[in-house]
């Protein structure tokens, strides 16, 4: 289990407590005499709390936290049943990608690692949107991470925070906005894509051939599901059909509805 699955865990969970006992962050900072800016980062999984200031925020609550074990990774199998045995659609829905991918407005790109897997029918867990951007539109992604209130990844400090966030400077490419994570891939050209619809909308996406030879987290991911870690979808769900290589013109790395087909 990594430290980052942990931060996320706790995360889900002092959120999932607060909201069963309808308070607020700001309430639950009083009650556990922490800062509600504190209760917010821990919630989003942008920091991992102490054990005991998750202790107070539990104890606030009327709960406390309780360890147990399991085999390595076994919460993936899981993931990947739970997400099999849900239709598509409402995979796609849950991750409010039409919202996010409408303010990227017109800047190029293609969805790539398990945002493009889950498109194409793959129930694999995903946590940010994954797309790929040129570098020479770098300056115009910068701009409209600015824009979005963007903060980047810190590996030193383990949280969102305290770097610069043009993608030519030193660090993950990976950036917390107000309408949610995203990583991006930074490349020359953007990769040959296919097209796949869900509710009339199209998305470019690189195919699942591809990913498992270029994205090795999605290969994991894929190799697990196929090899009987997460069962395969019930009978009746199936990968999109209305997949086809993109139309010439911007539509291979196009941003909206119209643009991708």
């Amino acid at each position: 289990m990594s430290t980052s699955r942990l931060v996320s865990l706790f995360g889900r969970a002092v959120r999932r407590q607060r909201e069963l006992n309808e308070l607020s962050q700001r309430q639950l900072a009083e009650l556990a005499g922490v800062s509600q800016a504190s209760v917010a980062r821990i919630e989003r999984g942008d920091r991992a709390p102490s054990l005991p200031v998750l202790e107070r925020l539990l104890a606030a609550m009327d709960v406390q936290l309780a360890v147990a074990v399991e085999p390595l990774d076994a919460h993936l199998d899981a993931r990947i049943t739970e997400l099999a045995a849900r239709p598509l659609a409402d995979r796609v829905d849950a991750l409010g990608l039409d919202r996010f991918l409408d303010r990227l407005g017109d800047l190029p790109y293609v969805l790539t690692g398990g945002t493009a897997a889950l498109l194409q029918g793959a129930p694999l867990p995903v946590d940010a949107l994954e797309i790929a951007v040129r570098w020479r539109d770098s300056t115009r992604f910068t701009a409209w991470l600015d824009a979005a209130y963007g903060q980047r990844w810190n590996g030193r400090w383990g949280e969102f925070g305290g770097l610069r966030l043009e993608p030519e400077e030193p660090g993950e490419h990976r950036w917390q906005t107000r309408y949610g994570e995203l990583r991006a891939t930074m490349c020359d050209e953007l990769p040959e894509a296919i097209e796949v619809r869900h509710g009339g909308r199209g998305y470019p996406v690189v195919p699942l051939v591809e990913l498992e030879l270029t994205d090795p987290g999605a290969a994991e991911l894929l190799r697990r599901y196929r090899g009987g870690g997460g069962q395969h979808p019930p009978s009746g769900q199936h990968p999109p059909s209305g997949q086809r290589p993109p139309t010439q013109g911007g539509s291979r790395a196009g941003a909206g509805p119209s643009s991708a087909g």
